[in-house]
């Protein structure tokens, strides 16, 4: 794209779970580099425009992928990987005839592998947890809060987790400034995103997440579901079975493998969902 910017703009919009993305098709370079973090702000607000939690573009391969994907949260920062936005990008990938049922997808947290299982449900291997602390204390109200702590890749996708039983009995500006106060400990020099889970059953539990990037929680972190199979798996809260996770945007499950005391193959299977293809006129 040249000079100033050129309508209408193709756009698809996606979700997984409630985490909705906006998709542009850039292979043919229309959109320059450097317009893809205000394009992201711009197209993500809601009720003022498309709205969305983040802003996906898809880009020629430069490596051993089938094609490349960009990640922004919709506060324009770039996100090195989305497991949500993967799997509903593995199905934009497979319906336009980009990839077959298993596709490679090129990210800057590297290579993400997705594989079409029915229509409309889509599974991807996330990165596997490094930089893992398995108990930090973090002092909030009178109490020590037990948080997990990891990043999904190296470097990766930050993420701590913590067991409160009470967070969907919480009041929401309450467990807000708390998922906010975590998200920014000074232990997190990157900052985090943090999950709060209760556990319904042996492999079944209820989360949310407050997305660093949305500065808010979502609906679903497909990350963030994977980040908390891992910590519950090395905190000996479960064993090798699926994880069923409830988010309020709808049910993700997580299977994964550990090896030596390490967690490996995270795959995270959930819904994909097309909401809408058109024209973005906004100016």
């Amino acid at each position: 794209m040249t000079g100033k910017e050129v309508h209408p703009m193709k756009f698809t919009k996606m979700q997984g779970a409630g985490n909705d993305f906006i998709v542009l098709d850039n292979r043919s370079g229309e959109i320059r580099e450097n317009e893809y973090s205000a394009l992201a702000v711009r197209l993500c607000r809601r009720r003022l425009s498309i709205g969305a939690d983040g802003l996906m573009i898809v880009l020629p391969a430069q490596g051993i992928g089938d094609y490349a994907m960009r990640f922004y949260n919709s506060d324009g920062s770039l996100g090195g990987m989305c497991g949500n936005g993967a799997r509903c990008i593995a199905r934009y990938g497979y319906d336009r005839g980009l990839a077959g049922d298993i596709q490679r997808i090129e990210t800057t947290a590297g290579i993400v592998v997705g594989q079409r299982i029915e229509e409309d449900l889509y599974c991807v291997r996330l990165n596997d947890p490094t930089a893992v602390e398995t108990e930090i204390g973090i002092p909030w109200d009178g109490q020590i809060l037990s948080v997990s702590y990891m990043e999904l890749g190296d470097p990766g996708i930050p993420h701590a987790v913590l067991e409160l039983p009470e967070w969907d009995m919480m009041p929401e500006d309450e467990l807000r400034s708390l998922g906010a106060y975590i998200r920014s400990y000074a232990a997190f020099p990157k900052g985090a995103n943090v999950t709060f889970r209760k556990r319904l059953g042996r492999d079944h539990v209820k989360a949310v997440t407050y997305e660093r990037g949305v500065e808010d929680f979502t609906l679903a972190c497909g990350t963030g579901a994977g980040a908390t199979a891992a910590a519950m798996r090395l905190r000996g809260e479960i064993r090798d079975e699926t994880l069923r996770l409830d988010f309020p945007g709808g049910e993700l499950q997580v299977s994964l493998s550990v090896e030596e005391d390490a967690v490996c193959d995270i795959y995270l299977t959930g819904p994909t969902v097309v909401v809408a293809e058109g024209e973005y006129l906004g100016r």
